[in-house]
């Protein structure tokens, strides 16, 4: 799935995928900004845990 993600490189957003492909060009790109799909991942991190996760696997005291 691709977003529309900011590429530094042209100056413009652009509809990349989360490998860096921008469709928009046909090309891949590498400098761009992937924090949508950063953001994305750790929310689905998130819910996939829960809130109640510890980084460390602790159970809640």
């Amino acid at each position: 799935m691709s977003k529309w993600c900011f590429n530094y490189e042209s100056g413009e957003y652009e509809e990349i995928d989360r490998d860096g492909f921008s469709i928009s060009q046909g090309r891949y790109v590498f400098n761009w900004d992937d924090s949508e799909f950063r953001r994305e991942e750790e929310e689905e991190e998130f819910n996939r845990w829960g809130f109640h996760h510890s980084i460390w696997g602790d159970e809640d005291d």
